[in-house]
């Protein structure tokens, strides 16, 4: 028989002995095998520790705890974290015990509960949504067992009065759309959301002088923040009125921007050495143009420097600008997540966005139907965002996009995701149905009749590929073969059909250069080139 209750000083040997039987001497977060810092987690108020005990014997055979005040906005906000259960244990349901009677002890101290639950072993993510945790987002490569990285998926569930203090109606970009959703579905909650097309991004340039902030430059920042910031941007687990010494403890850092010695904004971060992961906690700006170059600072100290794998944003659903300015910066959304935050009298939805720092991996999971389509539509907007660069190297060339703005561009480019393949490869075959079009960025790919014997041209870097079939709605008349390596954006037509709808605009241009390129390829098939 197993029995949970609260941990004591006394079980600190035995959940020390559980980590290690459970991850290895690799496990990220080393203080787990400290004594003296799980002793702090049992006696801290804002953690709750249970350990589940083999009634007969005393044996402590698995922990579990809630961080309180986790993603620390300080606001009924509780991560439900760091189960473990001793491998000769399993399958006997001890998790699942563990989670129920944490449900039971932290519901009238919470609003909102939260789990990051891994996918390659996914006990924690099935138990989860057994017990009423709803699936709102995809954490690709976040979490660091060992030298191998992890993909998590971030799970939510709501407490007492939190989804009746919700703002309605956040403004989101049209590339988040999707994901907010999927996750308003789970929740339970209508899809009141407003697509923002209209949000411009923060601009760019600005002569700004960057460095750390000290206690010198504290109280003129918080001058900032006081004075003008009455709809925040971005949330985290601290803030720069809990005082520049108290930050330094919870090892934070702010990067300033100074402008003829003047403070213009700072950004507010954590590093966590162990994952190398950073998270952006705070963005605070008197002048417009410092917020990409905050950005951008810390992305490269974060590469150069600090060795960050990924970095994370939660930005509240109701500020499309930022949302914008971080998209085109390489983050995507990869969470929406309904009355996270509470600001004023409200609680706000949050919108997650995470950068990789690292090539992203399409690692083994195993995923149940509320998370498998989440995490397809997250990992291709990580995909999409790695061939971004790539089309914009190659803007001019492209013909597609002939007569397009800048932001038009990124509209097409943020549909698109990436193909490659070798000589020899055929890229498809007369009569297979066509569902994409391709927009070529290297190599070339040879057009041949049905017989595969006659060529009818060539593509190359910057036309498209199987826009003809996609244009009248029929399956494929020719056969396509790579004859050099190619790298390709992948343009899906019903990805295509929904810009189209959204933005008529845009659609009106995409047309009228397909039928153009359309109309130069069959002549120079009539010429023989």
């Amino acid at each position: 028989m197993i029995r949970i209750r609260e941990a004591t000083d006394t079980d600190v040997a035995q959940i020390r002995e559980i980590f290690e039987a459970t991850y290895g001497t690799d496990y990220a977060y080393s203080e787990f095998y400290e004594e003296p810092y799980l002793k702090k987690l049992i006696y801290s108020d804002d953690t709750l520790m249970l350990v589940a005990e083999e009634a007969k014997s005393g044996q402590v055979v698995g922990t579990a705890s809630v961080v309180l005040e986790s993603g620390a906005y300080t606001d009924l906000v509780g991560e439900f974290g760091r189960l473990a259960v001793h491998p000769e244990y399993w399958g006997q349901e001890i998790g699942s015990l563990l989670l129920e009677e944490r449900l039971n002890r932290v519901g009238d101290r919470l609003h909102v509960g939260f789990m990051e639950a891994r996918v390659s072993h996914p006990h924690s993510l099935k138990n989860g949504l057994r017990y009423g945790f709803a699936a709102v987002g995809f954490l690709p490569l976040k979490l660091r067992f060992g030298d191998e990285r992890e993909n998590a998926a971030w799970l939510v569930k709501y407490f007492g009065e939190a989804l009746d203090l919700r703002r309605n109606h956040p403004r989101i970009i049209p590339e988040a759309y999707r994901l907010a959703g999927l996750a308003l579905d789970e929740v339970g909650l209508e899809r009141d959301f407003i697509v923002d097309e209209k949000a411009a991004p923060y601009p760019h340039g600005g002569d700004y002088e960057l460095q750390e902030l000290t206690a010198t430059g504290y109280s003129s920042l918080l001058r900032i923040e006081r004075g003008r910031l009455r709809n925040r941007e971005v949330f985290g687990p601290l803030r720069l009125h809990y005082g520049f010494f108290r930050l330094r403890a919870e090892r934070s850092n702010y990067l300033i921007a100074r402008s003829e010695g003047h403070i213009a904004g700072g950004i507010g971060f954590t590093l966590d050495r162990e994952e190398n992961i950073a998270r952006i906690f705070e963005l605070i700006c008197l002048e417009d143009h410092t917020v990409r170059l905050l950005l951008k600072e810390l992305e490269r100290k974060c590469r150069e420097e600090y060795d960050i794998c990924y970095v994370e944003i939660d930005v509240n659903a109701h500020s499309p600008r930022m949302q914008r300015t971080l998209l085109e910066m390489g983050y995507v959304p990869a969470a929406y997540v309904p009355a996270l935050a509470f600001h004023r009298v409200e609680r706000l939805d949050v919108l997650k966005m995470a950068r990789l720092l690292t090539p992203l991996e399409r690692l083994s999971m195993e995923l149940v139907p509320p998370v498998q389509g989440l995490a397809e539509l997250i990992l291709r907007g990580f995909e999409r965002q790695q061939v971004l660069p790539r089309i914009g190297a190659l803007t001019e060339k492209i013909r597609l996009f002939e007569g397009l703005t800048e932001e038009q561009i990124q509209r097409i480019g943020a549909a698109c995701g990436q193909a490659t393949f070798s000589e020899g490869d055929q890229i498809f075959s007369a009569a297979d149905e066509c569902n994409e079009t391709y927009i070529l960025l290297e190599g070339e790919v040879q057009i041949l009749m049905a017989d595969g014997e006659r060529s009818v041209g060539a593509v190359g870097p910057g036309e498209c590929l199987g826009e003809v079939s996609m244009l009248i709605g029929t399956e494929h008349s020719a056969d396509a073969v790579v004859s050099s390596p190619v790298r390709a954006a992948v343009l899906p037509k019903e990805d295509l059909l929904e810009l189209v709808r959204q933005r008529p605009d845009i659609g009106v241009v995409i047309f009228r250069n397909l039928a153009r390129g359309l109309g130069e390829k069959l002549r120079r098939a009539d010429l023989g080139q």
